[in-house]
């Protein structure tokens, strides 16, 4: 071919609306000189027979921010690119049987209305204005969202390409990339049969192909991509004599519905019906050596197979009986991927320089638009204009086996329209990673819960306490975890707890140039050796990257410590940052962590110990416990005296059998998380993320702005702190009912809302419900009276001063 090309900037692989949004976003950031690559025809994977819906509900934040992008872009890219779509903005009908489903429609509203989509709830009987053919006799209410609506997915990937080409982009159809080859500068060949293509940068976008395209990453730091394959279908009836009447006489369609208990959406197509269940009856495909994935599955459909689907059919047709007045004129029954926990994959490539993915959207038709925002963001500037770790490709690490992918892809799947209640654990795809002493917590009664894959426990249950998956129903704190979490909050409190907290990330940092090449990289200082602190690393726009734990052994020799879910993320700025005669070494699954926390810390680690526990906060030190080698550090995240207890996996049962005969009790992370909040202490993610500066974040002491070096974000940090901060971080008390606020709850003054928490949590030992969070800055005074609205109701509360609920000068820390 005279005209294939043989350098790029960044070359796509797969033809999708991900894969030509991509493309088109790099267009409309500058970079005009990319290549997308597709094996067949454009769409011909799961876009060509996706439903077409474009929603922007979710209860996450960053899918909301990106779904609302999508159809803000839908509604304006037929005139930006020349190229006219089908795209009917019809408003949407959520259908809501019970008062927990209702507190999720507020929740997901308040998130709505501040992203600036005008989400109503409604009364079954003003849903029924809005839809006559509605039955709702047993409805508690509905939530309206009127940005709801439906697109023609070719005609969209079309216009993404057609866009793309016209600013200079080149798409190579019938070109299947056979390999790649990453060269010693980090730069790519792409190996096609047309000839090879010469990259900096390059993305696998190809939809329920990313885990074939992935091996070929292997040889470069590559992992399985960790995905499966679903059967899902949707029925299409023939056409309603009722259904044609009441468009023409309304001059539009219907309302898209969603009976999200039952678990189907129903929208109008043409004049007739299109019904899209997500049965629990569900089916994966391609997941056994009997049935492996074909070569090439494009524009192809397997048999229906509407059995899996006849409960729910019937469920409709009772709901709006006209449907049962038409017949199915054709089912799709397609190929759609997942991912473990149903969210796409967007970012970088784990583990592999100068890679990216684009990949396993189940609702990729409404999220595309949004995903070819943030993957141009992040090539092109580095950084995403949300924080989008929701759908980093490194939020999986090494347990997500197929077995794992197949069975959480099975249970997300069928549980689609699922609530997510706070204390409730998914059951399937469990023990993928096991501390040492596993057994023992089981014994003593812990009710576990999954943290980068490592099972930790969120409370002890004692005999005749209900550790039901049904008693997890619930929004509110009460339930049969409440009076354990308090009482081990207590012994914290009063004695001293025990805490197994297996899958801390651990690197091992250390060779010439190590601590100057971390001054590099951090904001503030290094600890002296035989200390250690907490450090911070930031974007280039001094925004919140990471928090890690800093211990310092030698001169060029530490140990970096971080979040459990942080390990691939924090790895990768580790392994690019530091010179090649620094190695980086994870040693995270050879090690256990026990932190030994109360006033009567100290006595039980005497009698265990020959450490020196006189040392002060913030030190360690090698010593042994209960006779084998240990590692102790003088920290605790619950804010009392204690020590992390560090040990190699074959020595620590012994240690903890030893530390909890000598009378400390077992507590667990929802007890953790109580004892944090009291103390103002953030979580990574959470209250610790993208979306904040390090100024707002109120962690001005942990940047060094006079330091010599020139760290990542260093001039914006000095630029924000000229002209000041305009949102701050706070902790509030919160006069709350039943529940405690979750992440991004709104906060109020008045009819305005001024900022979100980040945080909620009732404080055992302070005795009231507490939410961090982030305001704005003339509203963060001490004092000062707002709102936190929690599942649709507000509720006063006050900003605290700058310093923890308990124990404010840290003297039980420093006991």
């Amino acid at each position: 071919m005279s005209d294939f090309p043989t350098k790029a900037r960044v070359v796509i692989i797969g033809g999708g609306v991900v894969g030509c949004s991509s493309l088109y976003h790099l267009a409309k950031k500058g970079w005009t000189d990319c290549v997308l690559l597709e094996k067949n025809e454009l769409t011909a994977g799961s876009t060509w027979h996706a439903a077409g819906n474009v929603p922007t509900f979710s209860t996450s934040w960053a899918i909301m921010n990106m779904q609302r992008y999508s159809t803000e872009l839908y509604l304006r890219l037929a005139e930006e690119v020349d190229y006219p779509m089908n795209y009917h903005v019809s408003g949407s009908i959520r259908l809501a049987h019970s008062k927990e489903r209702m507190q999720e429609f507020e929740r997901a509203m308040s998130m709505g209305l501040y992203q600036g989509i005008p989400m109503e709830m409604w009364t079954p009987e003003q849903a029924k204005e809005r839809y006559p053919f509605l039955e709702t006799h047993d409805l508690e209410g509905v939530l309206y969202d009127p940005t709801d609506g439906d697109i023609d997915p070719a005609q969209l990937t079309q216009a993404f390409a057609k866009g793309a080409r016209d600013l200079g982009q080149k798409i190579i159809r019938f070109c299947p990339a056979t390999d790649v080859t990453q060269h010693d500068d980090g730069t790519w060949t792409v190996h096609t049969e047309k000839g090879d293509i010469a990259c900096d940068y390059v993305v696998n976008a190809a939809g329920y192909y990313a885990q074939r395209v992935g091996e070929m990453f292997k040889p470069y730091g590559g992992r399985m991509v960790p995905a499966m394959v679903m059967s899902h279908q949707y029925l299409l009836t023939d056409e309603v004599p009722e259904v044609e009447a009441w468009s023409k006489e309304n001059g539009g369609k219907l309302p898209l519905l969603r009976d999200v208990d039952i678990s189907y959406y129903l929208r109008q197509e043409k004049n007739g019906f299109n019904l899209g269940p997500y049965e629990p009856n569900c089916k994966g495909e391609w997941m056994t050596e009997d049935d492996p994935m074909p070569e090439d599955f494009s524009f192809q459909l397997w048999n229906d197979d509407l059995d899996r689907i006849e409960d729910i059919i019937t469920d409709a047709m009772e709901r709006v009986p006209l449907m049962a007045t038409s017949g199915v004129g054709r089912v799709i029954n397609g190929p759609i991927p997942y991912a473990p926990d149903g969210l796409p994959m967007i970012g970088p490539m784990p583990g592999v320089e100068n890679a990216f993915e684009a990949h396993s959207f189940t609702f990729g038709i409404a999220q595309g638009g949004g995903a070819g925002k943030v993957l141009a963001e992040w090539i092109v500037d580095g950084h995403t204009e949300w924080d989008m770790w929701a759908v980093d490709p490194r939020r999986y690490t090494d347990y997500t086996d197929q077995d794992y992918c197949n069975q959480k892809g099975m249970e997300v799947y069928g549980n689609e329209y699922a609530m997510h209640f706070p204390h409730h654990e998914w059951p399937a795809a469990r023990d993928k990673k096991l501390s040492p002493v596993h057994a023992k917590v089981k014994e003593l009664g812990g009710v576990m819960g999954a943290y980068n894959g490592w099972e930790r426990a969120n409370w002890f249950a004692k005999p005749g306490d209900d550790t039901s998956l049904e008693a997890t129903h619930t929004w509110g704190r009460s339930g049969p975890w409440e009076s354990r979490i308090k009482e081990e909050c207590e012994a914290v409190r009063d004695n001293c707890g025990v805490l197994d907290l297996p899958g801390f990330s651990r690197f091992m940092v250390k060779g010439e140039g190590a601590a100057e090449a971390l001054r590099g990289l951090i904001t503030g200082g290094l600890p002296k050796i035989g200390r250690i602190n907490l450090v911070y690393i930031s974007d280039d726009r001094g925004r919140i990257l990471t928090e890690m734990s800093c211990i310092r052994l030698g001169e060029d020799e530490f140990v970096m410590i971080t979040a459990a879910t942080a390990q691939w993320h924090d790895r990768d700025i580790l392994m690019s940052a530091m010179p090649a005669s620094v190695s980086v070494e994870d040693v995270t699954t050879t090690r256990d962590t026990l932190i030994v926390t109360g006033p009567k810390s100290r006595e039980i680690l005497s009698g265990l110990s020959d450490a020196d526990l006189s040392t002060g906060w913030l030190t360690h030190q090698s010593a042994t416990v209960a006779g084998k080698p240990a590692f102790l550090i003088r920290v605790s995240f619950a804010g009392e005296l204690g020590w992390e207890v560090h040990a190699l996996n074959e020595d620590m049962p012994a240690i903890y059998e030893a530390i909890l005969n000598a009378g400390a009790t077992p507590f667990g992370m929802y007890a953790l998380n109580s004892l944090r909040i009291e103390k103002g202490y953030r979580a990574w993610k959470g209250d610790l993320s993208t979306d904040y500066s390090l100024l707002e974040g109120g962690l001005a002491r942990f940047v060094k702005l006079d330091k010599p070096q020139d760290f990542p974000g260093k001039a914006a940090i000095l630029n924000e702190k000229q002209q000041g901060v305009k949102k701050s971080f706070v902790t509030l008390t919160v006069d709350a009912g039943d529940c405690d606020a979750p992440y991004m709850s709104c906060i109020w003054q008045g009819d305005q809302i001024v900022g979100e928490t980040t945080s909620g949590a009732w404080g055992y030992r302070v005795g009231k419900s507490i939410a961090l969070g982030m305001v704005k800055t003339e509203v963060a005074n001490p004092g000062t009276e707002l709102e936190v609205e929690i599942y649709g109701q507000k509720y006063r509360a006050v900003v605290q001063e700058d310093q923890p609920l308990w124990d404010p000068a840290n003297e039980r820390l420093r006991a």
